[in-house]
């Protein structure tokens, strides 16, 4: 974070929204949560994934740009979702009493009205794709709008932000092949398995504020097992990709380069430390790192 160092609670302070946004914008800027691009990367890299799987050689480049524009606003609608639900509950957390509408930066009334405006782009842009992958993205929604309630009534939000955050590994194949197959949803369980434990390594940031305000996490439920479960869902997760790539007709590239990019994710769980809030978020955003090396692997597999 050397443009960022300094936080007022979890946003960021003196980077790029600071510095060229005009004032007006700023407060709606990090409502997108357009300061910190790792949820749009999580959402961003099955749909590319995907799209790669599901390619006859070298990915559409500008689907890839399509997903890319589609993944910032709908990640920014999710937040703005998010926030709305969760602006009492963020009122009584430390880390998240900053956010613009618990600071009164953002009316509840405008967030609707952006919300609105963020769903419309995201139509906009869901349009350009064919007719059986305009329907697909539409039944997401059915997983969106419920996704912020989930922490009330389950130890297992994680388990439905699974859900919700690899839609896209069925987009991506949807969006090439105007179908789906065993591949993509071989690949959407491995997201929902990543995200298990991307997710609870992240929410162990707030598990004291959580148990204080009443609301429910993995992180609570699983505590100190934590990290056996995050290695249980990591290979889990590794396994169902293999097994995609398999499904998809990879060649034998794909799986030691698949290995190359099992290694950081228990890394995660190696060096990390569920104790140290800082430590989890900095384990949280190295996973744009196995995104990366799992997309080449695919394209490598397509490719070599």
């Amino acid at each position: 974070m050397s443009q960022s160092s300094t936080l007022n609670g979890d946003i960021p302070v003196g980077n790029w929204i600071d510095r060229w946004a005009p004032a007006a914008s700023r407060p709606y800027l990090r409502l997108m949560r357009l300061d910190r691009p790792i949820g749009t990367w999580l959402l961003l890299f099955p749909c590319w994934w995907s799209a790669a799987l599901a390619a006859p050689g070298w990915p559409d480049l500008g689907l890839f740009a399509l997903f890319a524009v589609g993944s910032v606003v709908m990640r920014g609608a999710g937040c703005t979702i998010n926030d709305i639900a969760d602006h009492r509950f963020d009122a009584q957390v430390e880390r998240t009493r900053g956010r613009p509408i618990p600071s009164g930066a953002v009316s509840l009334k405008r967030a609707w009205a952006f919300l609105a405006a963020q769903l419309l782009v995201g139509l906009a842009i869901l349009l350009m794709l064919n007719p059986f992958a305009i329907w697909v993205g539409v039944a997401s929604l059915l997983l969106v709008f419920p996704y912020p309630l989930m922490k009330r009534i389950t130890y297992w939000p994680q388990a439905w932000l699974g859900l919700t955050f690899n839609w896209g590994a069925l987009m991506g194949w949807a969006a090439v092949r105007g179908e789906l197959a065993a591949a993509p949803l071989l690949l959407y369980a491995a997201g929902l398995l990543w995200t298990l434990g991307y997710d609870t390594i992240y929410a162990h940031q707030d598990k004291e504020d959580d148990i204080l305000i009443g609301v429910k996490s993995t992180a609570l439920r699983l505590a100190a097992a934590t990290p056996r479960w995050v290695a249980g869902f990591y290979s889990g997760a590794l396994l169902l990709i293999a097994a995609a790539g398999w499904a998809a007709g990879l060649s034998w590239v794909f799986y030691p380069l698949l290995a190359l990019a099992g290694l950081q994710l228990y890394w995660q769980v190696a060096a990390g430390n569920i104790d140290d809030a800082a430590d989890c978020l900095s384990k949280f955003k190295s996973n744009r790192f196995f995104g990366w090396m799992l997309l080449v692997a695919i394209v490598a597999g397509k490719l070599l």
